[in-house]
C-alpha cells in the first residue's frame, strides 16, 4: 500500500451494480449484511480533497483537507452547513514544508519516501519525542475548528523506514495518538494498515481505505462498519478498477466509497 498513498500536492493554495459481487470479486469480500440506503440529499457522504483549489459546494457528511492549507473561517463555513471536518496530519512521516519541520531531530528521521521528494519516515518508537509534536499539530487543528484527524503514513512499519519498527510499535504509537486526540474531544481514524484492524477498531472512530477494493482487502476493515463506525472508501482512478463492481459492493455493505484522482483534487465520482 505504501506506493498507493496519496499525499497533499502542498505547492498549490487551497480556495476552499446493483447486486452484492461474489467472493471472486476483485474486492475479494464474500457477502455480508445489506448496508443503508444511500441518502439522496446528498452529494457524496465524504469527500478528500489535498489539492486546491477546494470545491466547497458540495453537500457530505464529512470532508477531509489539511488544515495548514486552509483558515479558520473556511473551516467554520464548511462546519456551518453540518460537514464534519477532519485534518490530514501525516504522523509517520517528517515533511520538509511544515511550518514545524525544524522541532523533529536527525535522530527520528530516517529513509526518504520513494516518489515524495522532501519526505522521510520517522522512527515512532521514539514517542517520547515525537508525541508532543503531534499533540501540538492536533491543537492547532483543533484551534483551527476540526473536528476530527486522519493519521497519515501509519504504515512506516511495512515500509523501508530505516527503522526496525513492528506492528506491537504501531499499535502502540497509534493508541497514544488516539489518546491525545480523544482527549481534545476529537475523533480520529485508522489510515489503511488493514492487518492491525482488530486492535484498534476498539479505540479508534473511522477508518479511510485507499485502492482496498482494487487490492482486494476492503472486507478487513469491515469490523468498523460493524460496530457503527464510518468506513470511508477511496479508489483512484489510475488503477484501472471497476468502478461499477466497487459501488455494487460498497453499497451492498454500508461503505461510503469515492472515486478520486492520485492528486486527490476537487473532481469527484460518488457511490450515492
Amino acid at each position: 500500500m505504501a506506493d498507493g498513498i496519496a499525499r497533499p500536492v502542498m505547492r498549490g493554495a487551497l480556495v476552499l451494480a446493483a447486486a452484492l459481487l461474489a467472493a471472486c470479486a476483485p474486492g475479494g469480500i464474500g457477502s455480508g449484511p445489506a448496508g443503508p440506503p444511500p441518502d439522496v440529499s446528498l452529494d457524496s457522504y465524504w469527500d478528500w480533497q489535498l489539492s486546491g483549489p477546494l470545491d466547497m459546494s458540495r453537500k457530505l457528511k464529512m470532508l477531509d483537507v489539511d488544515p495548514d492549507e486552509v483558515t479558520a473561517a473556511q473551516i467554520a463555513q464548511v462546519k456551518a452547513a453540518g460537514i464534519k471536518t477532519i485534518a490530514y496530519i501525516s504522523v509517520g512521516t517528517w515533511e520538509d514544508w511544515r511550518a514545524d519541520k525544524d522541532a523533529f531531530p536527525a535522530s527520528v528521521k530516517g529513509n526518504n519516501l520513494a516518489n515524495w521528494p522532501g519526505e522521510k519516515y520517522l522512527d515512532i518508537r521514539q514517542q517520547a519525542i515525537l508525541l508532543p509534536i503531534m499533540q501540538a499539530r492536533f491543537q492547532r487543528a483543533r484551534d483551527k475548528g476540526f473536528e476530527a484527524i486522519e493519521p497519515d503514513n501509519m504504515d512506516v512499519y511495512t515500509n523501508n523506514s530505516g527503522f526496525t519498527i513492528s506492528e506491537a510499535d504501531t499499535v502502540s504509537y497509534v493508541l497514544a495518538l488516539a489518546s491525545i486526540a480523544q482527549g481534545m474531544g476529537m475523533e480520529i481514524g485508522q489510515k489503511n494498515v488493514p492487518e492491525l484492524t482488530s486492535q484498534l477498531v476498539g479505540t479508534l472512530d473511522f477508518v479511510i481505505t485507499e485502492d482496498c477494493f482494487d487490492q482486494g482487502w476492503c472486507s478487513q476493515v469491515l469490523a468498523y462498519q460493524a460496530a457503527g463506525k464510518p468506513v470511508l472508501a477511496a479508489e483512484y482512478t489510475d488503477t484501472g478498477v471497476n468502478w461499477n463492481a466497487a459501488c455494487s459492493w460498497a453499497r451492498s455493505q454500508g461503505v461510503h466509497m469515492i472515486l478520486k484522482d492520485r492528486d486527490l483534487g476537487a473532481a469527484l465520482t460518488p457511490c450515492n
